[in-house]
């Protein structure tokens, strides 16, 4: 049996992107229910979850509901602007991965879950691991290092930058290096660091970005 904590009504957010612990997300959000959600979380100060949408639309009616994945990611928002035509604009930060136990729609059309929180990554082990551990945070150091020269308010990565964390480092490459979001799920869903930098290593090596 399992002891890891368990959120009872958890508000979902699914959407068309995956969301990992240290990510960021900018939000436009502008349906009700999401509104509502938003103002929640910010007087709660409580998270909201991101799933991958696995069918159906960001935008569900009942008769096409939005059905997540079954493995997200925590969001806190950091910062709430709104803009000149009434959208609620978010920054929000991933924490922490749960997977899903079950889920239901509310009569506002808002999917929540009872979500089981899941642990950190097992840590790094091996020489070798660790010698493709370090060539990735050499290409992720390139990677913002050209960012930050040529856009610096755009910078996709939350500091600090944790270059000697493994997680850290294989999260940063699973965002923003080109691979189908399914793969990027699966990524996410790792909870082994070692295994999910062996992919993004053979990834850059297959693409000759190492």
């Amino acid at each position: 049996m399992s002891s890891n904590p368990v959120l009872a009504d958890l508000p979902l957010f699914p959407l068309h992107t995956v969301l990992f612990p240290g990510g960021l997300l900018p939000l436009k959000i502008f349906e009700a229910r999401y509104l509502d959600m938003a103002r929640e979380c910010l007087r709660e100060k409580t998270p909201f979850g991101v799933c991958l949408l696995k069918s159906g639309n960001e935008i569900a009616s009942p008769g096409d509901p939005s059905v997540p994945e079954s493995v997200g990611c925590l969001a806190e928002i950091n910062e709430c602007d709104v803009d000149t035509f009434g959208l609620l604009l978010v920054q929000a930060r991933g924490t922490q991965r749960f997977r899903l136990l079950s889920h239901r729609v509310e009569p506002s059309n808002l999917v929540v879950g009872m979500a089981e929180l899941i642990g950190d990554d097992a840590p790094l082990q091996g020489v070798e691991a660790l010698a493709k551990f370090g060539a990735c945070a050499e290409v992720l150091e390139r990677i913002i290092e050209t960012i930050k020269e040529r856009d610096p308010q755009n910078l996709p990565f939350a500091e600090p930058f944790l270059f000697d964390d493994p997680t850290w480092v294989s999260n940063r490459l699973s965002e923003i290096l080109p691979i189908p979001m399914r793969a990027r799920q699966k990524l996410m869903e790792l909870d082994d660091a070692a295994a999910r930098i062996d992919v993004v290593h053979h990834y850059m090596q297959h693409h000759q970005l190492l």
